[in-house]
């Protein structure tokens, strides 16, 4: 049976899985990976340590396969900074040399004031990332290293986006994806060039003045094949056979959309896809958007050319915290030990005994509708969109002086409604510049909860579909695979013959006006705190943060 390896990396997890060329999944596995974050704002991982869970997986996934040929493999991955020294090994990135923690993880901040002096260049190569860069991306974590870590910085052979690195590591060749530098890195693809006079102006004089030999000479959209396949090295280390074509990657979120638009009944035609949006949510959230030309959003990251479809423009929003906020909330609430402790006894989830308290308290109410005087905006680690401001913070209006789990049943709702209006901000964006979005195609952890899901279509008034295969990110790289092994013409033909509908979730019209005045109030939360900033940094004696535009 002809078969395709996708392997996907997060933030927790190295995983692989083999599919069928129809897109069903066969066999998948798992491996852990390590996060360090010696201080706050810093998350640090080891590139060895991703490497060898890629291989224990791929391995693993294989031997429950049987008798398979694998015609091709495709990698994505976090968008996290991987450097790599002499001999091809990693240099550390950590404040205090720590072996072999050589990634600055997407989530990491530690270049806050970086990206707010980069920003402040108002830089041509910035209408492409919203207006506004952000300390996720890697010039400003290129420009931290330079000045913290300069030895490291000096030494470092390559500067690798995650996803290239993988590439690099199975076949040896040092490609780069249009999806990791476009998107991360300021690459402009459209052009098929980098903006020397920017690199140049922010401080990093040094790579082009090499050509840009250490971040990409060789930028590839995604469709394609990277070297001469597997190299000898990786196939012992992965278990596969020497020369199995390897896809160029896709960072996870991108991954996840290309295995999600495919899914519609009507095809990945230009009209559905403007009606579309992906959005993958797990520990951050992503919301994928294309179109034929080019459409500028305050505040959304892109446009990008072929970032995610070929001879398409990509526009990428998202939430820095959505599963990581909902987690904090549940385990910093009195009632969280508890909770975890009756999980753990049975052997069910926080969030299933939750959404059980929920069901219970919503008898004889329209459901969603217990939040009244509770409402939360969700921007604890910043703001990735619509206000790309990561100085954001969060904020609760309208706790009681209690704490029972009735209290947190309450605000646990009330968080994942305002992660759903946060969404509901950046469709309104996207809408605003040209896109009618009316469906999301949602995969990631979160989809699992039904909650989750019912919230997000009421506050956005938009049906919701999931893919018959729920792991659409793990789909996407199997699909970038297949087209590297020519079991299909190109991408879009193999979205569509790999990708599948499943489950639709209709928005309840009964609760319309409800959200609403919720989503009103989410916005006036916002605009409080910038009118509350602008206080606090008039009397003199505090700076809150970046200067803040309303």
């Amino acid at each position: 049976m002809d078969v395709v390896i996708g392997i996907d990396v997060g933030t927790g997890s190295a995983r692989a899985g083999v599919f069928t060329l129809d897109g069903e999944k066969r066999a998948s596995a798992v491996t852990p990976i390590r996060t360090w974050r010696p201080v706050p704002d810093y998350a640090q991982q080891s590139s060895a340590d991703i490497w060898q869970a890629v291989c224990r997986s791929v391995r693993d996934a294989m031997a429950q396969s049987g008798e398979v040929n694998v015609r091709g493999i495709g990698f994505d991955a976090t968008c996290s900074l991987v450097v790599i020294g002499p001999d091809d090994l990693g240099l550390s990135v950590d404040p205090d040399n720590a072996p072999e923690q050589d990634i600055i993880l997407w989530a990491d901040h530690r270049a806050i004031k970086e990206a707010a002096e980069i920003n402040a260049g108002r830089h041509d190569v910035l209408r492409y990332v919203g207006g506004t860069i952000s300390p996720e991306m890697e010039t400003p974590k290129l420009l931290w290293l330079k000045r913290h870590r300069p030895e490291t910085f000096a030494n470092a052979q390559y500067f690798f986006d995650l996803p290239d690195f993988l590439t690099w590591r199975a076949t040896g060749s040092d490609s780069r994806s249009c999806c990791s530098t476009a998107c991360k890195w300021t690459y402009l693809a459209h052009e098929e060039r980098w903006d020397d006079a920017y690199f140049e102006s922010i401080g990093l004089g040094e790579l082009p003045n090499e050509g840009f030999r250490r971040i990409g000479r060789d930028v590839r959209p995604l469709g394609q094949s990277v070297g001469n396949g597997l190299n000898a090295r990786a196939a012992e280390e992965l278990g596969l056979a020497v020369g199995i074509p390897v896809g160029v990657s896709a960072i996870d979120a991108h991954a996840g959309g290309i295995g999600l638009l495919g899914a519609s009944s009507t095809g990945a035609d230009d009209a559905v896809l403007n009606r579309s949006l992906a959005l993958i949510c797990g520990t951050s959230s992503c919301h994928m958007a294309v179109s034929e030309d080019p459409r500028f959003v305050k505040g959304v990251w892109g446009p990008y050319s072929q970032a995610m479809i070929p001879g398409m423009w990509l526009n990428e929003a998202g939430q820095s915290a959505v599963g990581s906020l909902v987690d904090f909330v549940i385990e910093t609430h009195a009632q969280g030990p508890a909770l975890a402790q009756q999980a753990e006894r049975e052997k069910t989830s926080v969030y299933a005994l939750l959404n059980d308290r929920l069901e219970r308290l919503e008898s004889g109410a329209v459901p969603g509708t217990l939040t009244a005087d509770l409402h939360v905006l969700p921007d604890f680690h910043g703001n990735r969109s619509p206000h790309a401001d990561p100085s954001l913070r969060g904020a609760i209006d309208g706790l009681p002086m209690s704490a029972t789990i009735d209290d947190l049943a309450r605000l646990y709702l009330a968080t994942i409604q305002g992660l759903a209006y946060g969404t509901r901000d950046i469709i309104d964006a996207l809408n605003a510049e040209g896109y009618r979005i009316d469906t999301i195609f949602a995969t990631g952890g979160w989809t699992k909860n039904a909650v989750f899901l019912r919230e997000h279509a009421n506050a956005t008034g938009c049906r919701i579909l999931l893919p018959r295969e729920p792991d659409a990110v793990l789909l996407g790289a199997a699909i970038l695979g297949a087209v590297a092994g020519a079991a299909f013409a190109d991408l879009r033909t193999a979205m569509a013959a790999m990708s599948h509908e499943g489950k639709e979730v209709r928005p309840d019209a009964h609760t319309r006006a409800y959200h609403g005045a919720k989503l009103d109030i989410a916005r006036d939360m916002h605009l409080n705190q910038l009118r509350y900033r602008r206080r606090m940094d008039a009397s003199g004696l505090h700076k809150t943060g970046p200067p803040i535009v309303a």
